[in-house]
């Protein structure tokens, strides 16, 4: 299989689909990520753990449609041209 940049953009579009698929009270939550763990005091610097929770739910609420549609994109590609 050679490294092109269809196989690039699919193995992008896997890990958007890994994050969309993330459910914070099932899974989250146990790995301590869960919403209310991250929350922090007035005027301080957010942590990495919640920008990674932001940029989470981000992606969950923003990309829910076009993750369908792009889904449905690449799936047809893959059977029209293997």
């Amino acid at each position: 299989m050679a490294f092109t940049l269809y196989s690039l953009l699919q193995a992008a579009l896997l890990c958007v689909n890994a994050i969309a698929v993330l459910h914070e009270e099932r899974f989250l939550k146990n790995i301590g990520w869960g919403a209310d763990q991250g929350i922090g005091g007035f005027g301080e610097e957010p942590g990495i753990k919640s920008q990674l929770m932001n940029l989470i739910r981000s992606v969950r609420t923003v990309m829910r449609v076009p993750l369908i549609i792009i889904n449905s994109i690449a799936i047809v590609l893959l059977l029209l041209f293997g």
